[in-house]
């Protein structure tokens, strides 16, 4: 992977290679790239994995095992914009095993990384100019754990 643009940097305690594996078995788009380890410099032991690279539908990202000082909050979530409810049900149900759902299409992964699943058009649904159909939409989706399409485009529609 090439050094230029942007990459998210995850600090893990431990989990930086089982997590980019994981990541890579959920999302097609993607591969794994370098893996550096600790030397006898430390701080960790030697040999181990100290960060991995990997790429997802695109976006470049670093794991890396930097120890139990940091974990991960809801701050911080990416977002997977999905054609349809086939590829929602799909990132939801991946990504929710062994971790949780959440709500309004947010959930936690087994490593606690939070993500949105969120399908195309909802951010448009939900900003519409119409007051009322924004409304309707949006406490549809208040009341939602993962999103469903049809019953937001009722909502939407005022059916």
């Amino acid at each position: 992977m090439a050094d230029d643009g942007f990459t998210t940097c995850l600090w893990f305690d431990g989990q930086a290679e089982e997590a980019a594996n994981y990541y890579i078995s959920v999302f097609k788009d993607s591969k794994l790239g370098r893996i550096g380890h600790y030397t006898e410099a430390g701080p960790g032991p030697a040999g181990s994995v100290l960060v991995v690279e990997f790429e997802l539908n695109g976006q470049k990202f670093v794991g890396l095992n930097g120890g139990p000082q940091f974990t991960f909050n809801e701050s911080i979530s990416f977002q997977i914009f999905c054609e349809d409810q086939e590829e929602v049900d799909y990132y939801w149900n991946s990504l929710t095993e062994g971790g949780g759902e959440v709500q309004c299409g947010w959930l936690k992964d087994k490593f606690g990384v939070s993500w949105q699943v969120v399908p195309k058009g909802l951010i448009e649904m939900i900003s519409d100019p119409d007051p009322e159909k924004a409304t309707r939409t949006t406490q549809a989706m208040f009341a939602m754990k993962k999103l469903d399409i049809a019953a937001l485009q009722k909502a939407y529609a005022g059916k």
